[in-house]
């Protein structure tokens, strides 16, 4: 079953088209990964699907609902959560607090209650920090729960970020370059990861750089180039196609 679907897609920057005329299917359960190039307009996509970015024409569907016009917050409302390729993650805040954020949409949310501190906000407040603490326990940082998250390495602030998209319970969830940046132990790390996340229920679409991961995590993958679709397919069909090897290696490789 198609739980997200891209619809003919097109976003134009002045006389510059980042994304043309895109269409593809992302089938509920399977990890499906987008790559190409730099500037081939994998992040635009993921801003597009988002609601960050508006399209030019085309449509983003969702569990067959329209998402045409929708802002960020109602997409997240429906299921949809992501990570960044830059860490965008708040510095003056502990991880914990961090991972809390993610999950404000689920959260009570009154002024009055909030004035007055009322039994029921308090509750929702303590099952928040357990949570949160549950999801850092998940992604491997359970010994990171209180840090601040200054004082964390690199490839624990990764891991940090999807704790936070999975903070909002998805059903979608879009991770942007996530193994940028680490080495391979902390690469095959993220790996298992993302398959426990599938495992667990939740559908995943990743941009990644990283073609081993790719071709051994992914049961579908799009390839772009200058906005368009170049090849769609499983990992052998992408691994072989002759259009995908002339975008990465150049044509007379």
């Amino acid at each position: 079953m198609s739980m997200l679907k891209i619809e003919s897609m097109t976003k134009q920057f002045g006389g510059l088209r980042a994304i043309e005329d895109l269409s593809f299917d992302v089938w509920e359960g399977d990890i499906h990964s987008v790559i190409g190039p730099n500037g081939a307009g994998k992040t635009t996509l993921f801003n597009l699907v988002t609601g960050v970015y508006q399209p030019t024409s085309g449509r983003v569907i969702l569990d067959g609902q329209d998402l045409s016009g929708k802002p960020v917050h109602q997409r997240a409302a429906m299921g949809m959560s992501r990570t960044f390729q830059n860490l965008q993650l708040c510095l003056n805040m502990t991880a914990r607090e961090n991972v809390m954020l993610g999950a404000h949409l689920r959260l009570p949310q009154s002024f009055f209650s909030s004035l007055l501190r009322l039994p029921h906000l308090t509750r929702a407040d303590k099952e928040c920090r357990e949570r949160a603490a549950e999801l850092m326990d998940y992604v491997g940082l359970g010994n990171y729960v209180d840090h601040e998250t200054t004082a964390m390495p690199y490839g624990a602030l990764k891991r940090l970020e999807i704790a936070r998209a999975l903070a909002a319970n998805p059903k979608l969830l879009l991770l942007d370059e996530p193994a940028a940046g680490l080495n391979a132990n902390e690469t095959a790390g993220i790996e298992k990861l993302i398959h426990s996340v599938c495992e667990d229920g939740v559908t995943v679409v990743l941009v990644e750089h990283d073609m081993k991961l790719v071709m051994n995590i992914s049961a579908h993958i799009v390839v772009l180039n200058y906005g368009q679709k170049l090849a769609e397919g499983n990992a052998q069909e992408i691994r072989n196609h002759p259009d995908v090897i002339a975008a990465y290696l150049g044509a007379a490789a």
